[in-house]
């Protein structure tokens, strides 16, 4: 049973559950943080706009940042001040009411190709500060002018591997996602790579003020602590080969406790785990830390021996649910598999039943696909499962559906299929029915919104014989760090978003690549431990520069990886039009009771523009979060056909919507000045080949 995955460490916090008889009844009325406030509630209480004016809302004002592209980040409001951060990371401050730019931090030259879902505010008497990051680099700004504080670390900065081994000095380490504030400590959240030798996943915690690092908490255990006997090597903290197991998609935080809470990802390599048997603790977990001294309360592990990138998507949600008449403080997490898991907040103890259920073995030499994965008996999932699919689930939009029917015959659909050198439809995707825009909740009425994704994709290893030895060396550094993306021909896999790089000196300047091969771009995680001749060599390639015939003066030193199999890409199972290979729907919204387990209701997400007016209702790939309201509101961009739509939340009927300038792949954020009600968003667009954009727009009534 689950139990058996549930370790619980009870601090001295004067009472054994989470039973509250009368919760005073809270207001969300700002959204000073992430997602509106530190349990990721996406929730307000405001109430201007009802669902009987809704459709009068007109556009407030509007915002061009700087820079063109994708824009994930959810604005957060402070004092009548807007805080974003541009498609190249620049962070900016606007009047809230009327859009003007207040002050911009970031360099007006270089542009750094990443993504950020914003940044943090802290505050103590009139020290002000937002919290950001460029890079390795997290900086403290002043709020009011947007000036470095130089107090903070060295001119108003610090690197966020300061805090781990030596080992990770030179590697990829990055935040995409705002730290999570308590007290003067921020907790940071970190991206990292998913290959072999990545850093190691360490949960930090920063002093807001000065810098400096005040707990750690180490996802790959140090040898003989706990969880150390789960990964076959006790000493897996230091191996070269191993990583990862980072929280990247946030955390939520409970301030009245002193409770983080903080999903693990999973460990590194991906898909291949024969050096690292073993369940794996502390890697893809839901941690319940103290978040004085990153002391362990509980934990709970989603997914045993991960192979198939199953990491938690999303910061989880901290709400309160009724159980036999009395309030229960929980906290639920939504996964890529479309599960829901509620727990009790303070004891970790699973509020729906988790049931262990014996998986499929793996058949690939030296790998030991965990017996069994925990799945909730209620609610149940939120989006399809791959054992539904069969012959007949091809699409009635494809063109080719003999040649998918052949596929779906043939590949395997078993949930937790492990990776095998045949292919396997993971059914929901990589990207998961979750994903980083999270889930939405009515904090003290126990029902959760969630937007979900059916985009499937395959599943492959092949053997790795790599050899790179006589070859020039750019073209082996392609095969070592780039093939499994952009193929071994450079065409790339381009319906499922991974560009062609052939012609690429076509499109872009030598600096500008050799920025994204260094820092990563979008779902690109970058590569700064390249030696810089390796680098020069790869660059030559891709420019066609190198001299193929001449291996004697420049060749391949590169040691051949000793993983003996290799991931063979993240290939969406599409038609010949690069639409889902299955029926629709392709998205889906949900709202979920997680006081009985049982669904509110469900509906199709979003269009299809390329199919006219039979793409009306088929659902589309999504991605951000939505906003809902006390008074019975959902506001939501996330679609790729590019609008912003609003929900009765009651029902699931659609209330409003507006054709945005460009998709808003972003959560949106609600706020007030001077008593007027306001809904932001932006809309950067460039994600799933939508058009560019760099517009924040908001939203009011006239």
């Amino acid at each position: 049973m689950a139990g058996l995955f549930v370790s619980i460490c009870l601090l001295l916090l004067g009472c054994s559950s989470s039973e509250i008889e009368n919760p005073l009844k809270k207001q969300y009325t700002t959204w000073s943080s992430y997602l509106g406030d530190s349990g990721r509630s996406h929730y307000s209480t405001l109430s201007e706009i009802t669902p009987e004016n809704v459709k009068n809302l007109k556009i407030a004002w509007s915002y061009e940042a700087p820079d063109f592209g994708q824009m994930q980040m959810n604005p957060i409001v402070v004092d009548s001040i807007l805080y974003g951060v541009s498609a190249a990371l620049r962070v900016f401050a606007i009047d809230a009411s009327t859009g003007k730019k207040i002050w911009q931090f970031g360099d007006s030259v270089q542009v750094w190709h990443s993504t950020s879902r914003g940044v943090s505010y802290w505050e103590k008497g009139n020290d002000k500060r937002i919290l950001c990051t460029r890079g390795s680099d997290l900086f403290a700004l002043d709020a009011l002018t947007g000036a470095p504080i130089t107090s903070f670390g060295t001119g108003g900065k610090i690197d966020l591997r300061s805090g781990m081994p030596k080992s990770a000095s030179e590697k990829f380490v990055i935040s995409n996602t705002p730290g999570a504030i308590y007290k003067d400590l921020i907790v940071m959240p970190l991206r990292l790579s998913e290959g072999a030798g990545a850093a190691p996943g360490d949960i930090m915690a920063f002093n807001v003020i000065t810098g400096k690092v005040e707990w750690v908490f180490h996802t790959l255990p140090e040898s003989n602590a706990p969880g150390s006997e789960t990964w076959g090597d006790k000493n897996i903290r230091n191996s070269d080969v191993v990583g990862a197991a980072n929280n990247w998609a946030g955390m939520a935080v409970d301030d009245e406790n002193g409770i983080v809470y903080v999903p693990t990802g999973s460990a590194a390599p991906d898909f291949y785990g024969g050096m690292r048997k073993g369940s794996n603790l502390y890697s893809n977990c839901l941690l319940a830390l103290n978040a004085d001294t990153g002391e362990r309360i509980w934990h709970f592990q989603f997914t045993h021996h991960d192979l198939w990138d199953r990491d938690p998507p999303t910061p989880p949600n901290l709400l309160m649910v009724e159980r036999e008449g009395k309030k229960i403080a929980a906290v639920a997490q939504v996964t890529k598999q479309g599960y829901v898991y509620v727990f009790d907040r303070m004891t970790g103890k699973p509020l729906f039943d988790i049931e262990e259920v014996p998986v499929p073995k793996s058949v690939l030499n030296g790998e030991e696909a965990w017996a069994t994965q925990p799945f909730p008996i209620a609610p149940k999932p939120f989006a399809r499962q791959s054992t539904e699919l069969t012959e007949n689930s091809v699409s009635r939009f494809a063109e080719n559906p003999d040649s998918l029917r052949q596929i779906l015959k043939n590949a395997g659909t078993k949930i937790y299929d492990p990776p095998s050198l045949d292919p396997v439809i993971l059914l929901p995707g990589y990207d998961g029915a979750a994903e980083w825009g999270g889930a939405s909740a009515d904090p003290e009425d126990g029902i959760l919104y969630v937007n979900s994704n059916e985009m499937p994709r395959m599943l492959q290893m092949g053997l790795n014989t790599a050899d790179y030895s006589g070859k020039p060396l750019g073209e082996a550094a392609y095969q070592k760090y780039c093939v499994t993306c952009h193929q071994a021909d450079r065409k790339g896999l381009v319906k499922s978003g991974f560009p062609s790089l052939v012609d690429l000196q076509l499109r872009k300047g030598k600096n500008e690549t050799a920025e994204i091969i260094t820092h990563g771009r979008g779902m690109m995680t970058g590569f700064p431990q390249i030696p810089k001749v390796e680098r020069e060599a790869l660059l030559r390639y891709l420019y066609n520069e190198e001299v193929k015939h001449n291996v004697t003066e420049e060749k391949s030193k590169i040691d051949s990886v000793s993983i003996p199999y290799k991931h063979l890409g993240y290939t969406k199972f599409v038609d010949v039009n690069g639409l889902p290979a299955i029926d629709p729907p392709w998205g889906t919204m949900h709202a979920i009771d997680l006081n009985t387990g049982g669904y509110i209701w469900s509906v199709p997400f979003g269009n299809t523009p390329e199919l006219g007016d039979k793409g009306i209702g088929t659902g589309t790939e999504n991605y951000g979060g939505a906003v809902v309201t006390e008074n019975g509101l959902l506001f939501i961009g996330a679609t790729r056909d590019g609008y912003f739509r609003v929900f009765d939340k009651n029902t699931g009927k659609i209330l409003w919507e507006y054709n945005l300038p460009a998709p808003a792949f972003a959560t949106p954020a609600m706020y007030e000045v001077n008593g007027k009600q306001y809904i932001a968003i932006a809309c950067g667009g460039e994600k799933l080949g939508a058009k560019k954009g760099n517009q924040i727009l908001a939203f009011a009534l006239e």
